[in-house]
């Protein structure tokens, strides 16, 4: 799922999941920061309170939780961000025994104007021997890989899943400097020094991993 949000100037036809829009200058106190509303684009928490941090439109957005993030947007633009249950591509940037952390850069094919951060718990790598999961073995620093929004987490961090078929790495880099293949669910190979690497494989379409690689 994709939020799609104008900001003035909008026609009356454009699709929008925004409950109310109303300007916003910096600084201004939005709301306060609790269970069911949470700090998005153009925002900031302080002393329990989200506040914002541009002048411009305020959007209310719901989401599948009933939780209502809140944006403040400068430009007449349709801004995507990640939504509960949306499949988002990202890089991993750090990779732990409890977990994995990524810069989110897309949601579906449409790419993010701004970087989402997120985070891969071992528990929530795949569906099966979730006990036998090995961090380091599933994902790499610099991986490309598919992901499905878990639950919105702090401003602009997501918790997210690869416990699907479908979700994993999508394009991982040798330590030659060379684009693997996979060759199974968990391994991946280099074409020039043949040496296999570990990792959570996506089962992706042709046409994704030329968008992935564009």
């Amino acid at each position: 799922m994709v939020l799609c949000v104008r900001t003035k100037g909008s026609s009356a036809g454009d699709f929008t999941h925004a409950q109310h829009k109303s300007a916003a200058r910096r600084g201004q106190r939005l709301s306060r920061a609790d269970d069911t509303h949470v700090a998005g684009e153009g925002t900031y928490v302080r002393g329990g309170f989200i506040y914002s941090s541009l002048v411009g439109w305020l959007n209310e957005l719901k989401t599948e939780e009933q939780k209502v993030t809140l944006t403040v947007q400068t430009e007449d633009s349709c801004t995507v961000i990640p939504t509960i249950d949306a499949v988002v591509t990202a890089r991993v940037t750090n990779v732990n025994p409890r977990f994995c952390k990524c810069a989110i850069l897309s949601v579906g094919t449409s790419p993010l104007r701004d970087v989402f951060r997120g985070m891969i718990r071992k528990e929530d790598v795949r569906a099966t021997e979730k006990d036998r999961v090995e961090m380091h073995k599933c994902y790499r620093p610099g991986d490309i890989i598919t992901a499905r929004v878990l639950s919105l987490g702090d401003a602009q961090s997501y918790l997210l899943t690869t416990a699907e078929n479908e979700l994993g790495v999508a394009m991982a880099t040798s330590e030659a400097g060379v684009n693997m293949v996979p060759v199974s669910w968990c391994k991946m190979q280099c074409p020039k020094t043949l040496n296999e690497e570990f990792r959570k494989v996506a089962k992706v379409q042709p046409e994704y991993i030329e968008y992935v690689r564009s």
